[in-house]
């Protein structure tokens, strides 16, 4: 097929190329890199051997949008970019709703004017917000706490009603705590500033980068205190895209899937694993909660193994040793090749 992938240079975006390359897929990247390097792309060429067209740019400008979409004339989209940190998103709500909601919104007006009918969303698990009952199936009410988790609700519910007529196909996945790097340790996560997600702030400790980990609370009802979250492994998640891809070929309408393992970690937890697989001390620092965090987050998956015919299969230890591998081969991220 011929897939656009938008913000296809970024963390999951990478590592979802090159499993797209693998199956044969022509890929077209539209990205205006302001999280992330042109570099990735020449990695994903060197890891796959395969073509990515790129288009540099905003998917809010509705120029380069459209010439986009009358030379490739893509068969499906794959939605990554948008702005993705919930701290961030409370201090800046209306950049979050312009580019998360109004970029969707525009996406969806260019893939109209071509006949592109099939479009896989990166949402986020953050929609459910403080958990009724765990683990989270996609029947949970929608309740998010933060701005980010509102503009996933929202583009979501435009998504839904745009693929309810006329054969269009919107897969909506519901990511939970993406983590961990490629096997070639040339594809990882390098967060732009400081980062917003636990695995890369300890790897940057790790390696000397920051002094120590910031924990942010540990007075949650969790036992040790500290928030407990489903951690995924990145090409885990990639792969799940392969599977909602070809579901949307074969399915019209609107349908939502977590994606996570199932079960759930603290910080601590996570601590200590990559501690194993460093074989360095990380030191902690408890500071107050961040607004619009919650306890716990815990994945019901048996509708994406059902549907989709996807499974979790990297556990913690691959998840810290690949994020390991990934931070001490590229302590600078992708500024060098």
């Amino acid at each position: 097929m011929r897939v656009l992938v938008t913000g296809g240079a970024g963390y999951i975006g990478s590592h979802t190329l090159v499993e797209l390359l693998a199956l044969g897929h022509d890929v077209c990247v539209l990205d205006d890199f302001s999280n992330s390097s042109p570099v990735v792309i020449d990695r994903v060429h060197d890891l796959s051997n395969g073509r990515v067209i790129l288009v540099e740019g905003d998917v809010r400008n509705d120029d380069t949008l459209k010439a986009l979409m009358q030379d490739f004339r893509p068969e499906a989209v794959i939605h990554f970019a948008g702005l993705k940190a919930v701290g961030e998103s409370m201090a800046r709500p209306i950049s979050y709703y312009d580019v998360n909601v109004n970029g969707t919104l525009r996406l969806l007006r260019a893939m109209d004017k071509v006949g592109c009918k099939k479009i896989i969303f990166s949402s986020s698990a953050t929609v459910y917000g403080e958990p009724q009952y765990l683990p989270y199936d996609e029947a949970h009410p929608l309740n998010p706490t933060s701005v980010y988790g509102r503009t996933k609700m929202m583009s979501e519910q435009i998504l839904a009603d745009w693929a309810g007529s006329d054969g269009r196909a919107a897969i909506l996945l519901r990511y939970f705590n993406p983590v961990g790097a490629h096997a070639s340790a040339r594809l990882g996560e390098h967060p732009d500033g400081p980062p917003n997600n636990l695995m890369p702030f300890i790897a940057q400790v790790a390696i000397g980068k920051r002094a120590r980990l910031a924990v942010f609370g540990d007075d949650y009802d969790t036992p040790d205190g500290t928030g407990k979250r489903d951690y995924i492994h990145v090409v885990d998640l990639a792969r799940a895209h392969v599977s909602a891809l070809d579901y949307a070929v074969e399915n019209n309408g609107s349908q939502a899937f977590n994606i996570g393992t199932g079960a759930s970690l603290s910080v601590r937890e996570m601590v200590a694993a990559f501690e194993a697989a460093s074989g360095k001390t990380i030191p902690c620092e408890v500071t107050k909660r961040r607004e619009g965090d919650i306890a716990s987050m815990q994945a019901d998956p048996s509708l994406a193994n059902e549907k989709l015919g996807w499974t979790a299969t990297h556990d913690l230890n691959d998840m810290a040793q690949s994020a390991w591998a990934w931070q001490s081969a590229n302590p600078d991220g992708y500024s060098k090749s």
